[in-house]
């Protein structure tokens, strides 16, 4: 059945069945969910009284909902999948991590931005406040795996002041220093392959493929084609050799701080 077939059986819009199929929005009503398992021929009671106690959970219990309106396209779908990996590969060129980050870089990072891009007061505490909330899975009972490649650039950029900076650089040889989170640097003396994009891969239990999310400067683009998860875990891979052992990435901060 296409997708047309389908949003013409529930007196829907192909467009918004396509983006509730992708992830990008979410069926509002329970009648909707109804409907399409009468056309998708869902009869048996149990499936569909599963299938509507998800979908009735959802609408409510993700915590991060109160901050969709301030989320650029696609990261709606990104941190609901960021919230159940079990393992994260990331490579950042130009700012530091989000996940690495500390709150007083993240508060100059989106004021940087905000009169360039007419964002209000409220868009960069939401923000922020999304950010921090984010951060928990790094530090739950069962964390994620965290593995991240940042460019040199990404950590000599100025971003509020020589002490953002210098608070930045402990926060990143503190969280290097867990057992589950491993950072190295890519340095800008090397030369050696480098990605032109910033990019996370998440994995999940066994049964669930790996997505990768392509992190853009107004929009979250997530894949789990196995073709572009591959492209971009060889990218990876390829970093990863070329940058410097993760135990040199504290010398390396000290070095940076020294010269703010």
């Amino acid at each position: 059945m296409t997708t047309k077939a389908a949003a013409e059986a529930i007196e829907s819009s192909e467009s918004k069945l396509n983006r509730v199929e992708s992830g990008h929005n979410q069926l509002p009503r329970v009648r909707d969910l109804e409907d399409l398992l009468v056309v998708y021929g869902v009869t048996d009671p149990a499936d569909r009284d599963h299938l509507l106690s998800l979908h009735r959970d959802s609408l409510s219990s993700d915590w991060y909902r109160p901050y969709k309106n301030f989320m650029p396209s696609g990261q709606l779908l990104y941190v609901g999948l960021e919230s159940d990996a079990t393992a994260m590969r990331a490579w950042h060129s130009q700012v530091v991590f989000g996940l690495l980050q500390t709150e007083n870089y993240m508060r100059a990072m989106f004021g940087i931005s905000k009169p360039v891009d007419e964002r209000t007061t409220e868009f960069v505490e939401k923000n922020v406040a999304l950010r921090i909330e984010r951060k928990r899975i790094i530090h739950d009972d069962d964390p994620v795996e965290l593995r991240v490649i940042l460019d040199e650039s990404a950590l000599r950029r100025m971003v509020g002041s020589p002490d953002v900076m210098r608070e930045q650089y402990e926060e990143i040889e503190k969280m290097a220093a867990l057992d589950h989170v491993s950072v190295q640097i890519l340095p800008q003396s090397l030369s050696t392959y480098r990605a032109f994009e910033n990019f996370v891969i998440l994995d999940f239990d066994a049964g669930f493929d790996p997505v990768v999310m392509q992190d853009g400067p107004s929009v979250m683009a997530v894949s789990d084609k196995p073709r572009e998860v591959w492209k971009y875990a060889r990218r990876f891979d390829a970093m990863r050799e070329g940058a410097l052992a993760p135990a040199k990435t504290a010398d390396f901060l000290h070095r940076l701080a020294r010269d703010r």
